[in-house]
């Protein structure tokens, strides 16, 4: 028996995805410009996209970031306790990534690509690569 995969709209995923960014926003205690910055949008922006009821559209590079953020989110929660999973994005890191900045500033700094080194980084630490 053939079963159909429901196919999701581009306006579902964004709203999943952006709810689950905001959660995790929230979780880290990141203020507005720098949950905006990290998914590179303008605070105004951000303001809207966090209401139910948003109607823009996130580009392919927003999805990619919001996406890899909740993956960073993910594997902290797994790898460290709460106290340290809910502060590590937010803390001063001396290591090589990082260079005594906190990995949230490293990763608004450089991007998609930071953001990417980081939830790689944090994926090998999980698996013991």
């Amino acid at each position: 028996m053939y079963v159909a995969e429901k196919i999701r709209e581009p306006a579902q995923i964004n709203a999943v995805a952006l709810k689950a960014y905001a959660r995790v926003a929230d979780a880290w205690g990141l203020n507005l410009n720098e949950a905006a910055s990290l998914a590179d949008m303008t605070v105004s922006t951000w303001k809207r996209a966090k209401k139910p009821d948003f109607a823009g559209e996130l580009t392919k590079d927003q999805l990619l970031r919001l996406s890899a953020v909740i993956g960073i989110y993910k594997s902290l929660e797994l790898y460290f306790s709460e106290p340290l999973a809910r502060s590590w994005f937010t803390r001063p890191n001396t290591g090589p990534l990082f260079g005594g900045s906190r990995p949230v500033d490293t990763a608004i700094e450089g991007g998609l690509p930071q953001i990417l080194a980081v939830r790689t980084y944090l994926d090998a630490l999980r698996g013991g690569a």
